[in-house]
Order: C-alpha cells, then sequence, then structure tokens
C-alpha cells in the first residue's frame, strides 16, 4: 500500500501554538490522531482570524472542508507545545488548499505534515460558490 505524500508550500504566512493537555493523549500515551485534526480546525479558526474572517464568513461565503490528508512523523507527549504553521494554495474557482505544518517547539521536530481542502459555501442556497476575489487578495496567486 502507498503512502500519502504531501508536497508542502516552502513559505507559511500563520503560525499559532498549542499545548498538549492530558485529555489530547490516547491509550499508547501519545497525541491522539483524532486531535490533529481537531488542531488542524483550531489553527484554521486562528489563521480565517487573522485576516478578519471566519469558516462562516470569509469574506461573503462560507467554507467547508472537502477532504483532508495528515502525514504522521513523530510521536507528541503530554507538555509538548505544537508550533502549527498554515498557508493557503492550490486556488481553483470554488476551493482552494490550506496546508499545515506541526513541529515541536522545544525540539523543533517535524511531528506532521497536512492539508485540508476547502470549498467555498452558501448555506442558504446549498451549493459551491466561487472563491471571493477579497480572500484571493490576501495571497500572491501564480
Amino acid at each position: 500500500m502507498s503512502r500519502i505524500k504531501l508536497d508542502l508550500p516552502t513559505e507559511f504566512n500563520f503560525s499559532t501554538q498549542i499545548k498538549l493537555r492530558v485529555t489530547d493523549l490516547n491509550y499508547g500515551n501519545h497525541l491522539s490522531n483524532d486531535v490533529y485534526l481537531a488542531f488542524l480546525h483550531e489553527a484554521r479558526m486562528q489563521f480565517f482570524a487573522s485576516m478578519g474572517y471566519s469558516e462562516m464568513n470569509l469574506a461573503g461565503c462560507s467554507v467547508i472542508m472537502g477532504d483532508s490528508a495528515i502525514v504522521y512523523k513523530a510521536e507528541c507527549f503530554y507538555g509538548d507545545e505544537l508550533l502549527i504553521e498554515v498557508t493557503a494554495a492550490d486556488f481553483g474557482k470554488r476551493s482552494f488548499d490550506l496546508y499545515y505544518r506541526l513541529t515541536k517547539v522545544n525540539t523543533n521536530i517535524l511531528v506532521a505534515e497536512a492539508k485540508t481542502g476547502m470549498v467555498c459555501f452558501d448555506y442558504n442556497e446549498h451549493k459551491t460558490v466561487n472563491i471571493p476575489q477579497a480572500f484571493l487578495d490576501h495571497f500572491t496567486i501564480k
């Protein structure tokens, strides 16, 4: 079985830090795989907030997650603090990808790489919509 490989961008334009709590651990006494997705969600919310947006109002539309991928690189334990870097890339007409790099703050060990595919959505009409230009203007689109 082939493994997922992510080609992360070289530059990330946002970062936040999250410290692991005892409730974030699983029976192996390390960070539970479901918590990684929750950490990505928190980082995504902070990323959007840093630009004055939210998942429900991204310059006039909402966003929903179309897919996600996490590549685990190292274990994390109670008390570890993670630096989560976020950037947007791979813009289409109605969707874009968010990329995440998670490293341990005190050792700079790469813990995980991740991607979430975000789709612009109108909840009133229950349909996808174009990415708002005001959001695109935050990024250099090549």
